[in-house]
């Protein structure tokens, strides 16, 4: 199977150096805080802490590190309050962006979110404005340096997923988001680890800035807004042909 990779697409957010892995740390540990107080500390009991931690370990966040965050968030008593807040808007050349973000103050986070935008070229829009445009997915992407194709095509398939291609150097399995859980469990269980790991919001049509300054803006303001404490996530339909 072969189609339009949506990883290589949303790459942008998963190219951390090594300076900005503090970062990203926090921001996977505000997301399994949240999961242990809503649903516990066992994930065999809790799906969102499960995805939480699959999600920080295709982030390479040590085991260790993950076990301290669920043990501070079951001892915490409730000094850590966020919540989840979503954003929508456009992007410059018409672009759509979603961002997700988990907060402690929504004031503080739209104001910052509404000026990225409003300093790049877009505008920040309402609730519901381009969210239309996208499909929830299962999305894993799996190195492929030292793994045979056909192998890994035909466990991901028997274990439910909808879809597979290959490009640049990995594997990107699709799966219905209900059916995400079985998927990534099934090739954890095989022995596979992942670059990425999560449900994403998945454009159904890409759009094309070239190399110019829209593009140029469009970059700069990714970079702003996942340089942010409080994003989690940045989805949008831009095609980054670099």
């Amino acid at each position: 199977m072969s189609g339009h990779s949506k990883w290589k697409n949303i790459l942008h957010k998963k190219e951390r150096t090594d300076a900005q892995r503090a970062k990203v740390f926090t921001k996977l540990s505000r997301e399994i805080i949240v999961a242990v107080k809503e649903g516990g500390p066992d994930p065999d009991a809790n799906a969102r802490l499960k995805d939480c931690i699959a999600k920080a370990r295709a982030g390479n966040v040590p085991n260790d590190n993950i076990k301290r965050v669920i043990e501070r968030a079951s001892g915490s008593g409730g000094a850590e309050n966020y919540e989840s807040a979503r954003y929508e808007g456009y992007g410059p050349g018409g672009t759509a962006v979603i961002v997700g973000a988990m907060t402690d103050n929504r004031n503080r986070t739209a104001g910052e979110i509404r000026h990225y935008f409003d300093k790049f070229g877009g505008n920040l829009g309402t609730t519901g404005c381009v969210s239309w445009f996208f499909e929830r997915k299962g999305i894993l992407a799996v190195d492929a340096e030292g793994r045979d194709e056909d192998t890994l095509m035909a466990l991901a398939l028997d274990a439910g997923a909808s879809d597979f291609s290959a490009s640049d150097g990995f594997f990107e399995i699709e799966a219905e988001p209900d059916d995400f859980p079985g998927v990534r469990d099934a090739l954890e269980a095989a022995g596979i680890s992942f670059l990425s790991a999560q449900v994403e919001m998945v454009p159904q049509n890409w759009v094309s800035l070239g190399d110019g300054e829209d593009a140029k803006k469009m970059r700069r303001l990714l970079d702003a807004l996942e340089d942010n404490d409080d994003v989690q996530d940045v989805w949008h339909n831009w095609e980054d042909e670099e």
